[in-house]
Formats: C-alpha cells, sequence, structure tokens
C-alpha cells in the first residue's frame, strides 16, 4: 500500500494537515473514524476533509483515521507542505503519541 500522496489530494479539501487523494475507494472508514472532518462527495463517490481538527482530542481522532485508511488515501503531511517541495512533513511527526 502506498501512501497518500498530497500532490493528488481531492481539490474540495479545506486546507490544512489532513486530506484524501486519488486513491479513496469510498469505503466510509474515514468517515466512521472522523465524522466531524470527513465527508463523502456524493457525485464523486470519494472521501474529503471539510474541516481540518484543531484541539489535541480532534487531531488524534483525524490521524486514527489516516492510519485506518485500507488503501492508504488519507494524508496528515499537509500542514508543513511547501507547494515545490517534494517531501512536506508529516503531522503526526509533531503530535504526542
Amino acid at each position: 500500500v502506498t501512501m497518500a500522496d498530497l500532490f493528488h489530494r481531492y481539490p474540495q479539501y479545506v486546507i490544512g494537515a489532513f486530506y484524501v487523494d486519488d486513491q479513496c475507494i469510498d469505503c466510509d472508514m474515514c468517515r466512521l473514524n472522523a465524522p466531524n472532518f470527513f465527508t463523502r462527495d456524493d457525485e464523486g463517490a470519494h472521501s474529503y476533509v471539510f474541516r481540518q481538527p484543531v484541539r489535541e482530542e480532534e487531531i488524534a481522532l483525524c490521524l486514527e483515521a489516516v492510519e485506518d485508511c485500507p488503501v492508504a488515501a488519507s494524508g496528515d503531511d499537509g500542514v508543513e507542505a511547501d507547494e515545490d517541495s517534494k517531501n512536506p512533513s508529516r503531522l503526526s511527526d509533531f503530535v504526542r503519541q
């Protein structure tokens, strides 16, 4: 399984750390884990991030959604990413485990 690709994320996402890329198979896992942050694009039949987490417990829910994605279509490396960067930092590197 490959990791989510920041540069292949769906355009509907709210700018920030978390996103869903074009590998999404619409399995509903992220929406079940973090329904206050992930939602479904009915027309495109995929998930996307409609709200970014702020509090530590919200971030933990979204990190769980990323980790549980069966095809690694959810990512958390959007926050520190520079549009020109090929190696963005992952939010999970900065959050206490």
